[in-house]
């Protein structure tokens, strides 16, 4: 096998892992039965370090929340979990009416006329909207206003790299060759960008307007739909999905009627027999896969079905009271918490006039000692960003924190506790 892949050893397989995180081989003695194998993986898998959520204030783009029963109960079903996409007309009716769910959900939660079946992440839905909106303009040029999550961006550019596409950071760029007008609401540093004005600064050069939303947050916030944007994208893994290292998630699109046969992915409809009895179809699948691939507007192959389904658990289970519930309890946990850290010595809110929803950046002195303290107390405290933004001067020991509703008070109070422990061990 080595020789037909054209490599000497197993090894050359592990070029991209960093030779920091390899090992050569486990520290096990030969021959050891399964049994004995299995309790020393468990020993070795003990010396992690594991946060409990509720000690977790760090969000960036990836959130804990808490995920009700009911959508384990659902998802772990066997005529689910196995369910592969539905590439044919006749695929079951169980799955296709699933994703249809989905639609409907996310087009009611963003106030949009259609939503398509879920893309791999937030960061491909953003990219394939951008490419809509090249394909329908006839232009070449897209300007992202804010801070837009960087790992976003990485994935535009990547794109536009491949598409012939020119991707700008200046909203004073916007023009007759400008194709869209990308915000994230809130941005990657939780802070509420003035979206109804990038809207209408996109709509007054025949733009359109993207906005990339966090699903929660609109239990509280204007949906896109309200304030006229075209386009709207996110990332659903807030939805009824853990963490889980970073994947696998769902990236939604929705977009008003008339971009409609410029989405990417597939669409589920429904239709009526002559009996009159509703069944659910494919529908605009003009895909690499399918009879139409020359005129496929995505090479997008999946629809995460399972992680679409979850979601439709979550937000069905929840409905819009509930889903309002958390993010009230998000929202006024993180200003909270927000007041009580900016009262600690050599801490202040870094934007004091901008508004935030559930994550905050803060500036303050000694970041890293500070969030070592916190490690070592078993919380994991919040995002440094200036890396990501090497030429924003004003991120310099910025560093955002986060609350869901799984951060409750006791967690908080140790979190403030921990921080004042560090500036009392700094005046000694």
């Amino acid at each position: 096998m080595l020789r037909t892949l054209g490599i000497e050893s197993v090894e050359d397989l592990l070029v991209d892992l960093p030779p920091s995180v390899r090992l050569k081989r486990l520290d096990l003695p030969p021959g050891v039965s399964e049994l004995e194998t299995a309790a020393s993986l468990r020993r070795l898998a003990a010396r992690n370090l594991v946060y409990e959520d509720r000690l977790c204030f760090r969000g960036g783009g990836v959130y804990r929340r808490f995920i009700p029963a009911a959508v384990r109960a659902v998802t772990s079903r066997p005529e689910f979990a196995t369910a592969y996409t539905p590439y044919q007309a006749e695929a079951s009716q169980g799955t296709l009416q699933a994703i249809f769910e989905f639609q409907t959900l996310i087009a009611e939660l963003t106030a949009l006329d259609v939503a398509n079946a879920s893309l791999y992440d937030g960061a491909t839905a953003l990219a394939e909207a951008v490419m809509m909106a090249v394909v329908h303009t006839g232009r070449s040029e897209v300007v992202v206003a804010g801070y837009l999550h960087p790992e976003y961006e990485e994935v535009l550019r990547c794109y536009a790299a491949g598409r012939g596409f020119v991707v700008r950071s200046d909203l004073e760029q916007v023009g007759e060759s400008t194709a869209a007008v990308v915000v994230q609401q809130p941005n990657f540093l939780g802070l509420l960008e003035d979206v109804e004005e990038v809207t209408e600064q996109a709509h007054r050069w025949g733009a359109l307007s993207i906005v990339c939303v966090d699903p929660i947050s609109l239990g509280l916030l204007a949906p896109p739909g309200e304030y006229g944007a075209d386009v709207a994208v996110g990332e659903g893994q807030q939805l009824g999905l853990p963490p889980s290292f970073g994947g696998p998630h769902l990236g939604f699109v929705a977009c008003r009627r008339e971009l409609v046969r410029r989405m990417p992915g597939r669409l589920v409809g429904q239709a009526f027999d002559r009996q009159g009895r509703r069944g659910f179809v494919l529908t605009l699948t003009a895909r690499e896969q399918h009879v139409r691939r020359e005129r496929a507007t995505s090479n997008i192959c999946t629809n995460h079905s399972l992680c679409a389904l979850a979601a439709s658990v979550y937000l069905t289970y929840l409905g819009p009271d509930g889903l309002r519930q958390v993010a009230e309890v998000s929202f006024q946990r993180a200003h909270a918490l927000a007041d009580r850290l900016c009262a600690l010595p050599g801490v202040e809110a870094a934007f004091p006039d901008r508004l935030f929803f559930n994550e905050f950046p803060l500036r303050m002195f000694h970041v890293e000692q500070r969030l070592r303290r916190l490690r070592e107390a078993g919380i994991l405290g919040g995002l440094p960003v200036a890396r990501w933004y090497p030429d924003r001067p004003e991120l310099k020991d910025v560093v955002v924190f986060c609350c869901t509703e799984v951060n409750d008070p006791a967690a908080m109070e140790l979190l403030v506790e921990v921080m004042a422990r560090h500036d009392r061990a700094a005046e000694l």
